[in-house]
């Protein structure tokens, strides 16, 4: 059974720092990029951070970059996600996910990760309030 469970949410206030985790199981977690997306009420789902499967290549949404850190312990089936800095716009719930496509370059050559499954977890809530 494939599962996705978030944990490390909560209220902070803002400047705070949270680090999320999700831990995977179900299926070879090593064969998936991984991404943390976010969605505030109104608004569409976004993603937030992303990693490749070997977990050396990282990708973050402008609002985030140098304030969230992604990273994952392939050997724990673990995805993390780090967040300082906290602002007030950072409320929402936070889900992880599994196979979406993730893409970069090496130099000049162009990669794309993606897994043709992908799941979700079921959220975690991060609020930033004083």
């Amino acid at each position: 059974q494939v599962q996705l469970v978030e944990s490390g949410g909560g209220l902070v206030q803002p400047g705070g720092s949270l680090r999320l985790s999700c831990r995977a199981s179900g299926f070879t977690f090593d064969n998936y990029p991984m991404s943390w997306y976010r969605q505030s009420p109104g608004k569409e789902r976004e993603v937030v951070a992303q990693i490749n499967k070997a977990g050396d290549v990282v990708k973050y949404a402008d609002s985030v970059k140098g304030r969230f850190s992604i990273s994952r312990t392939n050997a724990e089936n673990t995805v993390y996600l780090q967040m300082s800095s906290l602002k007030s716009e950072d409320t929402a719930v936070y889900y992880c996910n599994a196979g979406s496509e993730i893409t970069y370059f090496r130099g000049t050559l162009h990669y794309s990760e993606r897994h043709e499954y992908e799941y979700w977890g079921q959220g975690t809530q991060v609020t930033v309030s004083s």
